[in-house]
């Protein structure tokens, strides 16, 4: 199951359920997708083919939307 948290700008932005527990956040674009993660601090982790461009925006949009994205990160993964 990857339920998606939200999309914008041509970008899907998800999360996948059976996978590590450090929060972070998948996207994807019409040219790959991308791993952020979100502790720490918000970095790029891996890059699978998404322009410079596309990842510049995917870093703005995750930044952005923090708060949505640990709401719901919480809701899916409890506990």
């Amino acid at each position: 199951m990857s339920p998606t948290v939200f999309r914008k700008g041509g970008l899907r932005f998800y999360f996948f359920s059976r996978e590590e527990k450090r929060r972070h956040i998948h996207v994807q674009g019409a040219d790959g997708e991308a791993k952020f993660w979100l502790e720490p601090k918000i970095e790029l982790f891996q890059n699978y083919g998404l322009s410079q461009r596309s990842l510049k925006k995917a870093l703005q949009l995750v930044e952005e939307h923090k708060d949505e994205i640990y709401t719901v990160w919480n809701k899916h993964f409890p506990g």
